[in-house]
């Protein structure tokens, strides 16, 4: 152990009545700890709303979506889920899956009251086995939206069921833009539904807004000619390569088509956690910087009482640079106690909030109904790092301050 390190650790741990100034250094550790702590807690809860977020807009939207801009781009097969485009978007390395969809948006109509609703047509057999919103329902099963005899069925969200008393059975309205040219005028087409199935995305949006419906349901309704498709959603095996297998798929295909990938329609989303992420960043970094300013205050005042050592030091033939890394080493040991115990506390309550998840969040509000917790080594290494960084810039001041002491003037009158 070099001398600067012995001296450094001597300070810290002697018994002196230098109360105040060791108030001032375990205040130092204090603030760096709980700056630490907080940071690890936040950036952990963080990762975890960002990746929930995902994974519940996974759940509900698919990877890519082939549309074109011209009407029956995709052929009447497609509508079964063949035909050339569709076979052609399979083929792509990397897709899993392909099926067709149709859009639409109609009103809702029910004894409790109507709602504009937005109705996705769907191919019950390959959807369902693609998209993983629909393999987990709350009641009623995919199979059921094609019905031999009766209304079509129809899948509803949660929030709508909830809405409007809506369960398995259910019988409701959907009231078509497309409406039908009579001796009395436009009548809008109406069509009765049965309510075969209720999801639950975690999303308001979709569990408000969204139903499903078989293909031929939707085209009927819409009063497309059969064969009409809006799209063709298509789930990959890595969906953080969509935005790749999207671009591969458009070019394979050519004019009229296109893509879009759940990446760049959901940019907005997340460019805004990540802006509030480093947000909140910044904002607990200025609780460690507190503790820092904390060290610069308690190595200022000990430079102060320990000149008389300094300059014994220095005439004993101790360097400049030696009494330099004295100081530093004593404030480079309050950084990382401070930073360990930070660490400690931080990492063992986010366990606690991952384990028991004690924090709700109102019902409806948010995507979730409590706090998930991700802890990344990442994040713990660069808290570290710029928790360290923090506390050593702190000490250069009164290292050098004490570096540039004169044996003789300090002695002077001692």
């Amino acid at each position: 152990m070099s001398y600067s390190l012995f001296i450094a650790s001597r300070y810290l741990t002697s018994r002196s009545k230098r109360t105040f100034i060791s108030i001032i250094s375990f205040m130092s550790v204090l603030g760096v700890a709980i700056g630490v702590a907080a940071l690890v807690i936040v950036m952990s809860v963080y990762n975890g709303v960002t990746e929930e977020m995902r994974e519940k807009i996974l759940g509900a939207n698919p990877h890519v979506m082939v549309m074109a801009t011209q009407a029956g781009a995709f052929g009447p097969e497609a509508a079964r889920g063949e035909g050339e485009v569709i076979e052609r978007i399979r083929e792509t390395p990397g897709v899993v899956s392909a099926t067709p969809f149709l859009y639409a948006e109609v009103l809702l109509s029910t004894p409790q009251g109507a709602t504009g609703l937005v109705v996705r047509g769907i191919d019950p057999v390959s959807a369902g086995e693609s998209m993983p919103l629909l393999h987990h329902l709350e009641s009623g099963s995919v199979e059921d939206l094609v019905r031999e005899s009766g209304p079509a069925g129809m899948i509803v969200g949660h929030d709508l069921a909830r809405r409007f008393n809506l369960r398995v059975g259910s019988r409701v309205n959907l009231m078509s833009p497309a409406g039908q040219r009579t001796t009395a005028g436009f009548v809008p087409k109406l069509r009765s539904f049965r309510v075969v199935g209720v999801f639950k995305s975690g999303m308001s949006d979709f569990d408000s807004r969204l139903a499903y419906v078989s293909l031929g349901a939707a085209q009927e309704l819409m009063g497309y000619p059969d064969g009409h498709v809006s799209g063709v959603e298509a789930f990959v095996k890595n969906p953080y390569d969509a935005r790749d297998i999207a671009r591969d798929v458009a070019e394979r295909l050519g004019p009229p088509f296109y893509s879009r990938n759940w990446i760049d329609m959901n940019a907005n989303l997340f460019a805004a956690l990540q802006l509030e992420r480093f947000g909140m960043f910044i904002v607990l970094l200025m609780v460690i910087l507190v503790g820092s300013f904390s060290i610069i205050t308690s190595l200022v005042m000990l430079v102060m009482e320990k000149t008389k050592d300094i300059a014994i030091l220095m005439s004993m033939g101790a360097t400049a640079a030696g009494v330099r890394r004295i100081f530093m080493f004593q404030g480079a040991i309050i950084g990382a106690v401070g930073t360990s115990i930070g660490y400690v506390l931080g990492i063992v309550l986010a366990l606690l909030l991952k384990k028991y998840q004690f924090i709700e969040l109102p019902p409806g509000v948010y995507m979730m109904d409590t706090l998930p917790v991700i802890i990344d080594p990442v994040d713990l290494l660069v808290i570290g790092a710029v928790s360290m960084l923090l506390c050593f810039v702190a000490t250069i001041y009164p290292a050098r301050q004490a570096a540039r002491l004169v044996p003789a003037e300090a002695l002077r009158y001692e």
